[in-house]
């Protein structure tokens, strides 16, 4: 048996973490269950995310690969070649019965009266992607159901990309660009801004402000020149923005588009965009996960589910069996709360009380996990046009870990890129991995922040996209809040 202690930072110091309680009941659980421990990993984090997908413990089964079944037929073998991780919480684990929790995690029908929402599937392509998408879509109806903005939701109650320091430095750096190109008579007419993922607008407002205010003050005449576009998928989000942004409706587009193929909607801006602004978007796009043990490379399969106790509690006051539930929520991600409400008045006589079920399930929703071999990683699909050998080097020189592919963000940063002008930036600010090692000292989600879904992004893929379309790349971190998360990519041509 190997335990693994992915906590390292809370290891040490006045408030370190005592281990030795949990190991022992580990130890313990282990002899008593049923469980060869042969054949079980134990990994131990510290989940950094209160509202998230896991339970405090949980097991992961590890699918043989075809060559260590067969070879287990070969040999007549009649045991199981199957093996298992044990995975703790260890930020939760003096709140629950650890021993209780671990001999239930171990026991053969641990998973009986769940009600699945979901086959098993790959990562990005699970159905907390369509709750995180119709977040997004129903934010008006979510929020007044919760009472409060989504921003409040963030760490310290607003988005970084809203700093106006940040604003300013960078739009000090666009004007040392055309200013050079103005000086050489090769400054076009048209001077183009992009904004991927609008939120309620505060980001462009607070930037186009702020772009006057210098204009003006500098004596420059970009502001006349300038087009400001707009692009996020939701036509309501939108909507929403270009109110904020009233004063400059002028110098305004606003455009519906996928992040992940923004080039579909954007194709005419092609080698214009001097700037493409981008702020905790990466994060919320869907991923798969892939792990590496012993040497051999697997995909992270999950699949959605309600626990027993939870969906009880759910489907009691609407007068369904628990088993009704997976419906019911199919049809909300289908129809979205008000229409739901309309074809389920018994049910949900108000689009609040669709909203209320839709919060409750999302609020009881966890994902079981296993570990699927991934025996061909050439045909592995990051991203349209991304092959899987891109993930090789990353995969095999840094030893045993599990970490995020990043499907939705490659495909948003390769098909972003070409939009750039050749003196053109693209500057993100998210929640970036900047060295794969990271991945083994702490947990990077999946998380819930509010009605949608976090996940920390693959900062060397995205490095290793770029290199290979002649851009350089470079992580620092976010210059204007002291103690943030956030990472700040800066994307161009290479020199």
């Amino acid at each position: 048996m190997l335990i693994e202690v992915r906590a390292t930072e809370r290891l040490r110091g006045p408030k370190a973490l005592d281990l030795t309680p949990v190991l022992a009941a580990v130890v313990q659980a282990v002899k008593d269950g049923a469980v060869d421990p042969a054949r079980l990993r134990v990994v131990c984090d510290w989940v950094q995310y209160r509202e998230n997908f896991r339970e405090p413990v949980l097991l992961r089964p590890i699918i043989p690969s075809a060559f260590d079944a067969a070879r287990a037929t070969r040999n007549g073998s009649a045991d199981d070649p199957a093996a298992y991780e044990l995975a703790l919480d260890l930020r939760r684990s003096g709140a629950i019965d650890l021993p209780q929790a671990l001999g239930r995690a171990l026991c053969p029908d641990h998973s009986l009266g769940r009600v699945y929402l979901e086959p098993w599937t790959r990562g990005s392509v699970s159905c907390i992607w369509k709750f995180n998408a119709l977040f997004w879509k129903a934010l008006p109806l979510w929020e007044q159901g919760v009472g409060r903005s989504y921003e409040q939701a963030l760490p310290g109650g607003e988005s970084d990309a809203r700093n106006l320091a940040a604003a300013r430095e960078l739009i000090l750096e666009l004007f040392a660009i055309w200013d050079d190109l103005a000086a050489r008579r090769a400054l076009p007419d048209e001077l183009y801004v992009l904004e991927l993922g609008v939120g309620n607008g505060g980001q462009a407002r607070a930037w186009l402000d702020e772009f006057r205010r210098l204009d003006r003050e500098l004596g420059r005449d970009y502001y006349r020149r300038l087009h400001y576009l707009m692009g996020d998928y939701s036509p309501t989000v939108l909507e929403r923005a270009r109110e904020h942004v009233r004063d400059h409706l002028e110098r305004l587009s606003c455009l519906v588009l996928d992040a992940t193929r923004p080039s579909e909607t954007l194709g005419f801006l092609r080698g214009k965009a001097f700037l493409v602004y981008i702020s905790n978007v990466y994060d919320n796009l869907p991923t798969d996960e892939v792990v590496r043990i012993g040497g051999h490379l697997y995909q992270v399969q999950v699949r959605a589910y309600l626990p027993e106790a939870a969906a009880r509690d759910l489907a009691e006051p609407l007068g369904r069996a628990p088993q009704d539930l997976s419906a019911l929520a199919a049809r909300l991600l289908r129809l979205g709360p008000e229409l739901l409400a309309d074809a389920l008045p018994d049910c949900f006589p108000t689009s609040l009380a669709a909203v209320a079920f839709w919060r409750q399930v999302w609020q009881a929703l966890r994902l079981e996990e296993r570990y699927v071999p991934l025996e061909e990683l050439d045909a592995y699909e990051v991203a349209p046009g991304i092959g899987g050998e891109l993930l090789r080097p990353i995969v095999e020189t840094n030893g045993d870990l599990r970490m995020h592919v990043g499907n939705g963000a490659a495909a948003s940063f390769a098909d972003t890129l070409p939009l750039l002008h050749p003196l053109g930036v693209l500057r993100c600010h998210d929640l970036f991995v900047t060295d794969v090692q990271q991945y083994a000292s702490g947990f990077r989600g999946p998380g819930k922040y509010d009605g949608s879904v976090v996940n920390w992004v693959n900062g060397p893929l995205l490095a290793a996209i770029a290199g290979r379309r002649g851009y350089s790349i470079g992580f620092t971190p976010f210059a204007h809040r002291p103690g943030s998360h956030i990472t700040t990519l800066t994307a161009q041509v290479r020199e």
